[in-house]
């Protein structure tokens, strides 16, 4: 077993883990390549959070097993969340599979790979609430910009949510941990850290015993070489004052803001077991609006859940009309078995799905104004690469994050360096992204 696929799915926090699994493959001395069928193992490091997520893990388990039948693969592994929750039907219901891997066993990845053999087949499940393995990490992300993960796990406990049975109870991570990865980023050439965890809002209470995030990213922000910190997934009712002031006076901090609101109607809410209100939403946001001018807001949102009828799907289209949030992910309900809200009455996924384009609809809209706006402006973009079929150099600004909000598009009379930033002007839209040029490097 020289040469070795990792084919990571889902979201940022599971691409660390991926990340974290190449590092300690590389070190054992395996090759690692994107190609599958240039390799002898294939390691598919799954979602399941959603029925979506579920049907491409095991679109990429089965395109995985039928390289094994051509003889290209010798090993199977499948790694994350899916195998942590289905671990009994997986090994029954798919031969191919040659090791199981649960998400408190990453740091085994090496030990299951050695193992791994289709009369052993076996299955590495550590304790899903043990504190976080400080790993290295290959970085797949980039260039330019890497997710640091500050937390593991959950504690909200959703009612339509399967993240504390799959990852555990919520364990933040040591600061100084965090810190010393973040000065190694920076050192290989990040200049984008992007904070991530299940929910960053709570970080620092079950080991400091209060929330810490706003100190966490004061922190963060005066690490030489850092010059952007995006802050995702702030659930909306831990939005304090101090973290609103870090935001704002902070000028490494972005002002662009990720936080989930699901939905806004209050008994929706209370009976899917959300912290807080959509009356705080309501106050929130033009709080935010106020005191950090120019913040763009990114959420997401989930038509279909248990208790919404007309009335409150209409509630939510009438606030996300008013609201004109810049950016959403829009998700149909998906009941998930063994959480609270799967026995519960809800619409069917027809309908649920077409509320969620009902929703797309109202946000392309506001989408469209938002572009407008920005047309003549001068901003700083951290440039990606160049995009052939373009034809143009694409990057993001402060108000993109990576794969959700797509692309600004540029031409350069002198040779763009991925990774570094420009000062880009925007002209006009490209197919729903933004294009323009750039006018002067930005040291």
């Amino acid at each position: 077993m020289s040469k070795v696929c990792l084919i990571s799915l889902g979201c940022a926090k599971n691409l660390i883990d991926s990340e974290q699994m190449l590092s300690l493959l590389d070190d054992a001395g395996y090759e690692l390549t994107d190609d599958p069928e240039e390799a002898d193992a294939a390691i598919v490091n799954t979602c399941a959070f959603i029925e979506s997520a579920k049907s491409e893990a095991i679109e990429n388990i089965l395109a995985m097993g039928g390289l094994k039948k051509t003889g290209k693969l010798q090993k199977l592994i499948v790694a994350g969340c899916l195998a942590q929750r289905y671990k009994d039907e997986l090994l029954r219901e798919m031969p191919e599979i040659d090791a199981l891997l649960g998400t408190g066993s990453v740091s085994e990845i090496v030990n299951v790979l050695k193992e791994a053999r289709p009369e052993k087949k076996p299955q590495y499940y550590g304790d899903i609430n043990a504190p976080l393995d400080e790993a290295g990490r290959v970085v797949s992300t980039g260039p330019g910009w890497a997710y640091i993960k500050i937390a593991e796990g959950c504690s909200n406990n959703c009612a339509y949510c399967v993240i504390p049975s799959i990852r555990g109870k919520y364990r933040s991570r040591p600061m100084e941990n965090i810190l010393s990865e973040a000065v190694a980023l920076a050192g290989t050439g990040v200049r984008e850290l992007i904070v991530v965890a299940q929910d960053p809002t709570m970080y620092g209470v079950d080991l400091y015993r209060k929330r810490r995030l706003a100190e966490l990213t004061r922190e963060l922000a005066k690490i030489d070489g850092i010059e952007w910190i995006r802050l995702h997934y702030l659930y909306p009712d831990a939005v304090d004052d101090e973290l609103i002031d870090t935001i704002a006076n902070e000028p490494k901090v972005l002002k662009y803001l990720d936080i989930p609101i699901q939905h806004v109607n209050n008994g929706i809410l209370k009976l899917m077991r959300r912290r807080g209100t959509g009356d705080g939403i309501r106050a929130l946001l033009p709080k935010l609006r106020e005191r950090i001018p120019g913040v763009v807001l990114r959420t997401s949102l989930i038509t279909g859940l248990p208790g919404e009828g007309e009335a409150e799907f209409e509630e939510l289209c009438s606030f996300l009309r008013e609201a004109r949030i810049e950016r959403a992910g829009v998700f149909p309900f998906s009941p998930e078995e063994g959480t609270p809200a799967f026995d519960m009455p809800h619409v069917d996924t027809d309908e649920a799905v077409r509320r969620a384009e009902l929703i797309q609809e109202i946000q392309a809209g506001i989408m469209e104004d938002f572009n407008a706006s920005r047309v003549g402006a001068t901003v700083r973009v951290l440039c990606e690469g160049f995009d052939e079929e373009v034809g143009l150099y694409m990057g993001r600004s402060f108000a993109e994050s990576p794969d959700v909000d797509g692309y600004i598009y540029f031409g350069s009379p002198d040779e763009c360096v991925p990774g570094e930033f420009y000062d880009v002007i925007i002209r006009g839209d490209l197919d729903g992204d933004l294009a323009g040029e750039v006018v002067a490097e930005h040291a």
